[in-house]
């Protein structure tokens, strides 16, 4: 543990650095985890595709970093200085309030994602210039999810580090909100869908995006820009629908991600 007195520079540059490498290790775990799971699931998926997966490693190093100086740094304030509203006695705030704040997270990131993202789609220039790495892999993989330009890294790495000063929320909580994005981040772009159908058109998938719903921005660009959920896309015409190939029967394996 680094002591309390160091010196804030030397202090951001320990935490920013240890932050990363955590970041990196989630990265590497989850999309090991799913790419081991595409391997039995959908076998030759990824075949001949070793140098885009080195490219979107490489690209996910960068990004790792990216996320983790800042959380390390607000991690450092909270646990030090007691900045943010970070909490971690459960009684600080009614049960009721878990759930909610991470619903409010959750939502607060995926309409920062769908306005940042729709943006990146609206400009060539700005498509050009910190999108475009993300959609060189055709088609993505388990190991996609970070795959980011470092422009785009910044505008996914700021959201969370600033709520938590605003929007309290307890450490538990908060480790949910990262899971969350995670999982979904690496299914989404896995290049199968995992979950079953009847959940794809259920009235709760009508609303959640999955790598069904995700794939077909992948395949068609101007559309189905969200990141957790389909309201944005819903509220403003952007939402295109399902893959046709992704949402097929499960015993078919005729689907990729384009």
């Amino acid at each position: 543990m680094i002591p309390g007195d160091t010196h804030f520079l030397i202090a951001f540059a320990m935490v920013g650095a240890l932050m990363s490498v955590m970041v990196a290790l989630r990265y590497f775990l989850s999309s090991a985890l799913f790419a081991g799971l595409t391997a039995l699931a959908r076998p030759g998926l990824y075949a001949g595709r070793q140098r885009q997966i080195a490219s979107e490693i490489r690209h996910s190093m960068i990004a790792a970093i990216i996320y983790g100086v800042p959380a390390g740094i607000v991690f450092w304030l909270w646990r030090y200085h007691g900045y943010t509203q970070l909490y971690v006695d459960w009684n600080a705030w009614p049960l009721w309030y878990l759930p909610v704040s991470v619903v409010i997270y959750l939502i607060v990131q995926d309409s920062w994602f769908y306005w940042t993202h729709r943006a990146m789609h609206g400009s060539k220039r700005l498509f050009r210039l910190a999108h475009k790495v993300h959609h060189q892999s055709r088609p993505p993989t388990a190991w996609t999810a970070m795959s980011f330009h470092p422009i785009e890294s910044i505008t996914g790495a700021i959201v969370v580090p600033v709520l938590v000063f605003f929007v309290p929320i307890h450490l538990a909580m908060l480790g949910l909100v990262l899971a969350v994005a995670t999982i979904m981040g690496v299914t989404n772009h896995v290049g199968w869908e995992i979950f079953p159908r009847r959940f794809i058109h259920s009235p709760l998938g009508y609303w959640v995006i999955t790598a069904s719903h995700h794939e077909k921005h992948h395949g068609d660009y101007g559309c189905n820009y969200g990141l957790y959920f389909r309201f944005w896309d819903r509220a403003c015409g952007t939402d295109r629908g399902l893959s046709e190939r992704l949402a097929q029967p499960a015993q078919s394996k005729a689907g990729f991600v384009a």
